[in-house]
């Protein structure tokens, strides 16, 4: 069962979101580029992909963050791309 649970309420996301979700927490800590968030979630190059991996972490940001504005859990890293960090699974 696929599900996202955030201090101990779970959380409703869509399997896009879950996908991305799921692939970053394997890779906690890790940065990685929207082309590669988008070549590993949609299994095809991510060339223009930005506008949809920033809507898609931006929803998530809104669901699990107590402040979408201040991410705790889901980073960016500027001119790099995203990473999730302080996630205890």
């Amino acid at each position: 069962m696929k599900q996202v649970v955030v201090d101990d309420k779970e959380i409703k996301v869509t399997p896009t979101e879950y996908n991305i979700l799921k692939f970053l927490l394997e890779n906690k800590g890790k940065v990685f580029s929207i082309e590669q968030i988008y070549r590993n979630v949609w299994n095809e190059d991510g060339y223009g992909a930005e506008n949809i991996i920033a809507v898609h972490i931006r929803h998530i940001r809104e669901k699990i963050e107590i402040n979408p504005k201040e991410p705790k859990y889901l980073k960016v890293i500027w001119g790099i791309g995203y990473k999730v960090e302080n996630i205890h699974e």
